[in-house]
């Protein structure tokens, strides 16, 4: 497996910069730039304090931290965020607590997660009638869950 090269600028040079906590992760931690609190129910726009380039033909995932989701029922409101290749502003993560209890992280605390991956720009084409398939119109748990 070969490593794709990121380049990230450090906003905060006394943060760890981003990087697999287990050779094979397909995630990188990010780490919150200032402590806070999030109440039950609350929106927290969190920065990260890196900002990065990602290469063209791929994009950048914000996802949720399972163990934060799991304890403390914190997520991230738009699950996964989009970190396009042109964007070169500060990574922030848009935190909710869907949680009973108000949720306090420090700062350094890891807030979520990157998950770089390549993408096929879309273009689409007007049709009449879509090719047939063994799901057809089904959905919505029509599969059996």
């Amino acid at each position: 497996m070969h490593a794709l090269k990121i380049l990230v600028k450090q906003l905060d040079a006394e943060l760890p910069l981003p990087s697999h906590a287990t050779s094979g992760d397909a995630g990188v931690d990010l780490y919150a730039r200032e402590a806070g609190t999030v109440w039950p129910g609350e929106r927290k726009l969190v920065p990260t304090g890196i900002a990065v380039a990602v290469p063209q033909g791929y994009v950048g995932l914000i996802a949720p931290r399972s163990g934060l989701a799991i304890k403390y029922g914190i997520s991230l409101v738009n699950s996964p965020g989009i970190l396009d290749a042109g964007f070169r502003g500060e990574i922030h993560a848009i935190v909710i607590n869907e949680g009973e209890e108000a949720f306090d992280y420090a700062r350094g605390d890891r807030i979520a997660q990157l998950v770089v991956v390549p993408f096929a720009e879309q273009q689409f084409e007007v049709v009449d009638e879509l090719p047939d398939s063994d799901r057809g119109e089904g959905g919505f748990g029509s599969t059996g869950s």
